[in-house]
């Protein structure tokens, strides 16, 4: 994530005449702003690809207490890979959203870019089920978002107040990162995120050799919709408050 280094300049004549004339306004930085706004970059929060704070107040540990048990929205059980013959995953419901623990697998389909392409993974589509607001495929690369199964006798996301853009709490290990719904995937599996996404939870995105087996929680709230859909900085906006309301803080 980048960070905005404010570099100071000061020149020995300039600081020579304060002393001589007395109390004046502070040289300015390269940025316009004075020497004590100044901010050490290593002391900064993190920044989204938008330039905002990232803020994760809401811990890892406090969304999961939240869904310990589950009642069953699904009519049955999901598959994580292609290759499992066994279901073991279930959607689960509470009065504001819908949670499934699963695996990852990466989702690279999209904007064609250096990590996303038919050469990184033999799978690639060029295209999203939900696109950006100007038409064009999200980037996986770029945009932490969440696959969920297309509509089937299974399941069907948007009957629990789900549609592309819905903001998604994804919890691996001690990490909390939002997400939106940007794709759709087989209708008998479940467990898989984007390029973006995997990487900022600290798992492999690397589309065929990356992923995690298990240990992924996904909380989808209902009726989150954000639009644009590639804001990221919408996105964790809405996700911490809806997150704090999840686990009662507000």
């Amino acid at each position: 994530m980048p960070t905005r280094t404010l570099a100071l300049t000061a020149a020995v004549s300039a600081a020579c005449g304060a002393a001589l004339l007395g109390p004046a306004a502070q040289p300015a930085t390269a940025t316009g702003r004075a020497p004590d706004a100044a901010v050490d970059a290593r002391m900064s929060p993190p920044l989204d690809t938008l330039g905002d704070p990232v803020s994760t107040s809401v811990s890892a540990a406090a969304l999961l207490s939240e869904v310990r048990s589950c009642q069953r929205v699904s009519r049955g059980e999901y598959r994580t890979d292609s290759n499992r013959s066994k279901a073991t995953v279930p959607v689960c419901g509470t009065k504001d959203a819908v949670f499934w623990k699963a695996d990852m697998d990466i989702d690279c389909d999209g904007r064609r870019t250096t990590a996303c392409n038919p050469r990184t993974d033999p799978y690639f589509q060029p295209q999203t089920a939900f696109p950006t607001s100007r038409g064009k495929p999200l980037d996986s690369a770029a945009l932490p978002y969440v696959v969920v199964p297309a509509p089937g006798r299974i399941w069907d996301y948007r009957k629990s107040g789900l549609t592309g853009g819905s903001v998604v709490a994804v919890v691996h290990r001690d990490r909390v990162r939002y997400a939106v719904i940007g794709d759709t995937g087989p209708a008998g599996i479940i467990g898989e995120g984007s390029y973006a996404l995997a990487k900022e939870l600290g798992i492999d995105p690397h589309p065929t050799t990356g992923g995690v087996a298990s240990g992924v929680t996904y909380i989808a709230f209902k009726d989150s919709r954000i639009s644009p859909i590639e804001s990221r900085a919408k996105a964790e906006r809405r996700g911490e408050a809806l997150a704090r309301e999840f686990v009662g803080r507000e």
